[in-house]
C-alpha cells in the first residue's frame, strides 16, 4: 500500500512541470489572441464613451460621466494613455450638464478632436485591460482544479481561453470582461470562505467582493445573495439552529459585507459616500414612486423624501447609486428589440438563453450535456452543497435577474459572467478520463477540440461568432443584431478593402459606429434612404430615393435597423464584406432600376 501511494505521489509531480507548460503557453496564447485583435478592430460604439470617463475620472477626479458603469475598469484602461500619451480632452460641454447621458457625445467629440491617434490611445487602453482576461482564465483553472482534478482545470481553462465571447470582448475597454472575471473572483473567494471560515478567507472575499462591485452595478446584488447563500449552506449542515456553532462565522459574514462596502466607497475616493436617502433626484420611475404629473417635473423625483427613511446615510458613493437608477431608467423606457428578425418594442424574457445558444460553440454545448450526464450517473457524489450551491445557483440567479428585465433585449454580453461558471462546472467531464470511461473521454476530447476550432475559424473576428447550428457569423444577422454580431468594430478591415480596391469610389456608406469613418481616411458619402423609410429624413423629392448605381458598404445594424432608412440594400448580394459586420455592394443600373420599379420610383 505504501509503494503505490509513493508511486502515484511520483506520478503526480512528474507531471506537475508539463503541466504548469500547457497552462503558461494557454494563457499566452490567449494575452497573444486579445492583443492582436485589439490592434486590429476599429473602437467599438460604446469604448470611446469609455475611455473618457476614465480619463475624466483620472483628471478631475469625478465619475458622473459614464456613471451607469462603476469607474475601475475604465480607469485601469485609461491609465496608461493619461500617463504615456497627450490626448486631447475638453470637458466643459459636459460639466455644464452632468446629470445627462453625454458620454457618446463626448466620445465622439474626442475622436474628432484627436484624429487618428485616437484609435492608438483605445488600442493601447485595450492592451491595459488584457489582464483582467488573464486574471478569469487563472481563477477558471485553479477553482476547476481543487474540485475535479488537475485535468479538470486544464479544461476549464481551454474553454475560458478560445471562448469566442471571451476573446471578443476581452480585448475592448468595456466593462463587461471587468465584471466576469472580478465576478468569478468573487466567487471563488466566498466559495474559498464556506470551505474555510477563517479571518484571511474572509477578507480575501470581502475585497473581492467590493473589486466586483467597482466593475458593474450587476453585482450589487452580491451583498443581499451572499448572506442568503449562507444561510442556506449552513442549513444544509443542520447547523441553523445552532447558534454557538455558526456565531463566529455570521460576524465573519458581516465583516465581509462591510469590507466590500468600503473598497467600494474606496474606489470612489468616498466621494458622495453617506448622502442621505432624501437628498437625491432620481429619474427611474420605480425611485421616483407615484405622483402626480406636477410631482414628476418637480425638484423633488424622490419615493422617500417625507418619509422616515429620508434622513438614512447612504452607505456608498452617490454616483453608484445614480448609476443604478439610470440603468434602472433605461430599462424602464424599453427600447426596440430585435430577435429572429422580429422588431419590437420591448424585449422577450428568454432573450439572453437563446443567445448563449446560438452564440456559444457546439461543442462546448456538447460538453455542458456529457457534465449533466457525468453529474447524474458518476460523479455526484463527488460535489459538496456550497459547489453546486455557488457554480449552479449563483450564475442561474444572475441569469434570472438579466432577463427580468424586459424593458430592451439587446447584448449577450449582458450575461458574460454566467460563462466561467459553465466551463468550471462543466470540466467535471474530465474525471471520465481517470475513471476509465474511455468512450467518454474521446467524445470529451473531440467536442473540446471541435468548440476550440469553431471559435479559431473565425477569429480575428469573434465578435461577430455564431455557432453552426445558428449558420456562422454570416448567417447570425438572422438571429441577434447590436453588439451580438455588428458594434462598429470592422472599420479598418472596410478600410484595407478600400486600400486594395481604388476602383470603389465614390463610396456611400451607413457605418454603425461611434465616430466619424473620415478620421480612418474613408470619404464617403450617405446612401439615399429608401422609400419605405419610416423615420423623419424622407426625402421630399421621389427622384432622391435609393437605390441608385454605385459602390455601396453599410454595417448589418443599418441595414436592419427598424427605421428602414436602408433596407432596400437587403435585395442586393453583396460582392465583400469587411469582416462579418459590414457588407460592401456593387449596385448596377439594371440592378437598380429593377429595385426601383418595385418601389415604384422612376428609373435612372
Amino acid at each position: 500500500m505504501e509503494g503505490n501511494a509513493r508511486r502515484w505521489l511520483s506520478k503526480v509531480r512528474a507531471a506537475r512541470g508539463p503541466r504548469r507548460c500547457v497552462v503558461a503557453a494557454l494563457l499566452l496564447v490567449h494575452a497573444g489572441l486579445l492583443g492582436w485583435g485589439a490592434a486590429r478592430h476599429s473602437p467599438t460604439v460604446n469604448e470611446l464613451g469609455h475611455l473618457c470617463a476614465g480619463l475624466y475620472s483620472l483628471q478631475v477626479g469625478r465619475f458622473e460621466l459614464y456613471r451607469v458603469n462603476p469607474p475601475l475598469v475604465r480607469m485601469i484602461a485609461s491609465f496608461p494613455v493619461a500617463v504615456f500619451c497627450s490626448p486631447k480632452t475638453e470637458w466643459r460641454a459636459f460639466q455644464r450638464n452632468p446629470d445627462a447621458r453625454l458620454e457618446m457625445s463626448v466620445g465622439t467629440d474626442f475622436a474628432n478632436r484627436n484624429g487618428p491617434a485616437a484609435l492608438a490611445y483605445v488600442t493601447i487602453a485595450r492592451w491595459a485591460c488584457i489582464p483582467l482576461s488573464v486574471l478569469g482564465a487563472c481563477i477558471c483553472y485553479r477553482w476547476a482544479g481543487e474540485l475535479y482534478g488537475s485535468a479538470a482545470g486544464v479544461m476549464a481553462l481551454t474553454m475560458w481561453c478560445f471562448s469566442p465571447n471571451i476573446l471578443a470582448h476581452g480585448q475592448l475597454i468595456t466593462s463587461d470582461m471587468g465584471a466576469t472575471s472580478f465576478g468569478i473572483v468573487a466567487a471563488y473567494a466566498y466559495w474559498r470562505w464556506l470551505k474555510e471560515p477563517r479571518g484571511r478567507t474572509a477578507a480575501v472575499a470581502g475585497l473581492a467582493l467590493g473589486l466586483a462591485a467597482l466593475t458593474k452595478t450587476t453585482w450589487v446584488v452580491l451583498f443581499g445573495l451572499w448572506p442568503l447563500l449562507w444561510l442556506a449552506s449552513v442549513a444544509a449542515e443542520g447547523t441553523l439552529f445552532r447558534v454557538a456553532s455558526w456565531r463566529r462565522r455570521a460576524g465573519q459574514l458581516g465583516a465581509i459585507l462591510l469590507l466590500g462596502v468600503g473598497t467600494l466607497n474606496l474606489g470612489y475616493g468616498f466621494r458622495g459616500s453617506f448622502e442621505r436617502l432624501g437628498q437625491f433626484r432620481f429619474t427611474s420611475d420605480t425611485l421616483i414612486g407615484p405622483g402626480s404629473l406636477e410631482t414628476l417635473h418637480s425638484d423633488v423625483r424622490n419615493r422617500f423624501v417625507g418619509t422616515w427613511m429620508e434622513y438614512l446615510p447612504v452607505p456608498v458613493p452617490a454616483d453608484y447609486v445614480l448609476g443604478i437608477d439610470a440603468q434602472m431608467h433605461d430599462f424602464e423606457m424599453g427600447g426596440p428589440s430585435y430577435l429572429r428578425g422580429e422588431w419590437k418594442l420591448r424585449g422577450w424574457w428568454y432573450y439572453y438563453l437563446y443567445a448563449l445558444a446560438v452564440k456559444v460553440p457546439l461543442g462546448t454545448w456538447v460538453l455542458v450535456l456529457l457534465a449533466l450526464l457525468a453529474d447524474a450517473l458518476w460523479f455526484r457524489r463527488l460535489s459538496a452543497f456550497n459547489d453546486r450551491l455557488i457554480l449552479i445557483v449563483f450564475p442561474s440567479i444572475l441569469l434570472a435577474l438579466v432577463s427580468s428585465q424586459t424593458g430592451f433585449s439587446h447584448h449577450l454580453r449582458y450575461v458574460l459572467p454566467v460563462l466561467p461558471f459553465m466551463f468550471i462546472w462543466t470540466s467535471q467531464i474530465a474525471l471520465a478520463a481517470t475513471r476509465e470511461h474511455g468512450k467518454t473521454a474521446c467524445v470529451a476530447g473531440a467536442a473540446l477540440l471541435w468548440s476550440v476550432g469553431s471559435s479559431l475559424a473565425v477569429y480575428p473576428h469573434s465578435l461577430s461568432y455564431f455557432n453552426e447550428l445558428a449558420g456562422g457569423p454570416s448567417g447570425g444577422h438572422a438571429h441577434l443584431l447590436n453588439s451580438n454580431i455588428d458594434w462598429g468594430q470592422d472599420l479598418l478591415f472596410l478600410k484595407q478593402w478600400l486600400d486594395r480596391h481604388p476602383e470603389a469610389r465614390p463610396l456611400r456608406l451607413a457605418f454603425h459606429g461611434g465616430f466619424d469613418p473620415r478620421i480612418v481616411g474613408i470619404d464617403y458619402v450617405l446612401p439615399e434612404v429608401s422609400p419605405d423609410c419610416t423615420l423623419g429624413d424622407r426625402p421630399d423629392r421621389v427622384d432622391e430615393y435609393g437605390p441608385r448605381p454605385g459602390w455601396y458598404a453599410a454595417s448589418l445594424n443599418m441595414i436592419y435597423e427598424p427605421g428602414k432608412r436602408y433596407a432596400y440594400l437587403s435585395r442586393f448580394e453583396p460582392v465583400a464584406t469587411a469582416g462579418y459586420s459590414i457588407r460592401i455592394y456593387y449596385i448596377t443600373r439594371s440592378a437598380a432600376n429593377r429595385q426601383r420599379r418595385e418601389f415604384g420610383l422612376p428609373e435612372l
